[in-house]
């Protein structure tokens, strides 16, 4: 499919099927619109009447045009109230208009739809995004696809010419979604450790990244105990994935994104029971899915930034090497952690990479984790969680996730529940109390950086959907890689 960029006037286009954005109780036709509802016969006033469209966000109806027309489908997508437009109402109206347009068997589509804050770049960037996101398809793992039908060729963004640059930005940036996306939908006999670590070798070698692995060994130098309780179960080899992205010249800023990389989780000797939905573990590994995604984006835009994409990949597995509940692990800054749960093993990985992070003389670091059942019970299944003691990261993190459409939430990082997480034996328990169960992980994460400003994202929830939903259909979202490329490159507010 090929999104380009049509200077041809609305009157004159022809194709399958042209969409139309129009605002909440605003579907009066004027203007041009008038006109065309006049050279296709009445059929645009005719079929808002009909169906009483109001505008309503992301609702669509369509209807076929008289034969031998230019334009064989209308397609109507609601765009909200006017004053309520964002970059996202953009970016799921034209996700809502690709998928009917896909269902009436369009190979050639035209959108007309308005400009968010008068920013045709942007404007066409979402629509774009929304485009490609909503005709994603992963069938690697079918013998034969299930959707036979025509696909959709080229798409014209009518009034968006001189916007090439959007779109390419589009391009590379959905890149990086569907990678992650790919890489959390499959299973974990095809997604392990070693296959991760080849993934970003691969992104390096495709695109110029600096890349370091490092192995078992080299882990173990580093006194990182924490990450290799929770390897040590498991047939597979860890591995430590840090890949570099540096920019010609000095750069503006130095950063890191770590993701959570449990490749699988069965819970380790406190094994996840019926109803724990251990059969969706392959998931766990959606922190390092955004990260490398975000490290494939960002490698193609070159920012003027030095990024450090990091994650301790492992399973936690069962076997008679599998660290026990009450184990003590001490982590590569000294802290000891007594293993209260072998179920909460995220944190022990994240703990290391922190340490790794902390000492690389960053101006902030992120991680993303599906850390906690918490998060979810709070902000349910849409919404991160962010947890960060610094304003300045928070607010940044907040308007990069505005612009992406990908939703968070900043939550309190209450120090006295720390009191939870004290040990008798050791520094800490890897676990505190029910009560607060995702505030007690950022608490226990904070515990591992010293020198940098840093945030987590508890993304437990977003990182997949049941069900279609906007620009995602059901299955692994990708979430996470617009927000951190939109961060890394100090993108203002989508508002």
């Amino acid at each position: 499919m090929t999104i380009q960029l049509s200077d041809k006037p609305l009157l004159e286009w022809a194709g399958d099927s042209l969409a139309i954005g129009l605002f909440e109780d605003a579907v009066e036709l004027t203007g041009e619109l008038a006109t065309l509802d006049q050279k296709f016969s009445g059929v645009l006033k005719e079929l808002i009447a009909e169906e009483e469209f109001k505008g309503k966000a992301n609702t669509t109806i369509f209807t076929r045009v008289n034969p031998g027309s230019a334009v064989r489908k209308l397609i109507l997508v609601g765009l909200g109230k006017p004053d309520a437009l964002k970059l996202d109402t953009l970016r799921r109206a034209a996700a809502a208009v690709a998928r009917v347009a896909k269902k009436q068997k369009s190979k050639i589509l035209g959108f007309n739809f308005p400009l968010w804050n008068n920013d045709p770049a942007a404007s066409a960037q979402a629509i774009a995004e929304g485009i490609e996101l909503a005709l994603y398809q992963d069938i690697r793992f079918k013998s034969e696809p299930e959707d036979k039908g025509s696909q959709i060729e080229t798409v014209d963004l009518l009034g968006f010419s001189g916007q090439e640059a959007a779109i390419t930005r589009a391009n590379q940036i959905v890149s990086g979604v569907n990678l992650a996306r790919e890489l959390v939908a499959a299973p974990a006999n095809a997604v392990t450790p070693i296959t991760l670590a080849e993934t970003a070798q691969a992104i390096a070698k495709d695109h110029g990244l600096q890349v370091e692995i490092l192995e078992k060994e080299d882990c173990e130098k580093l006194g990182m105990g924490a990450f290799l309780g929770v390897a040590q179960a498991s047939e597979l080899p860890p591995k430590f994935i840090h890949l570099t992205y540096k920019p010609e010249g000095t750069p503006k800023k130095k950063l890191a994104i770590i993701g959570k990389g449990v490749t699988f989780d069965s819970g380790g000797l406190n094994i996840k029971g019926a109803g724990s939905g251990i059969e969706t573990m392959k998931m766990d590994m959606g922190g390092a899915a955004a990260t490398l995604g975000a490290a494939k984006a960002i490698a193609q835009i070159k920012p003027d930034v030095e990024v450090h994409f990091i994650s301790a990949v492992a399973e936690n597995m069962i076997s008679g090497r599998a660290m026990h509940p009450g184990d003590i692990l001490t982590a590569s800054n000294g802290k000891t952690i007594e293993v209260n749960n072998t179920d909460a093993e995220g944190r022990l990985t994240l703990a290391d990479a922190l340490v790794f992070a902390d000492k690389l003389g960053l101006d902030a670091i992120v991680d993303l984790a599906t850390l906690t059942g918490a998060n979810v019970i709070a902000l349910g299944e849409d919404i991160a969680g962010l947890y960060t003691p610094d304003d300045a990261v928070a607010s940044q993190l907040e308007k990069a996730a505005q612009t992406s459409g990908e939703k968070i939430w900043r939550m309190p990082m209450e120090e006295k529940y720390f009191e939870g997480l004290k040990s008798g034996i050791a520094d800490m328990k890897n676990t505190g109390p029910r009560p607060g169960g995702s505030i007690t992980a950022a608490l226990f994460l904070k515990q591992f950086v010293k020198e940098t400003p840093w945030a987590h994202l508890d993304i437990a929830g977003p990182v997949w959907t049941d069900k279609e939903n906007g620009y995602n259909g059901a299955g692994a979202t990708g979430y996470g890689v617009r927000t951190l490329v939109n961060w890394v490159e100090g993108e203002g507010s989508g508002e």
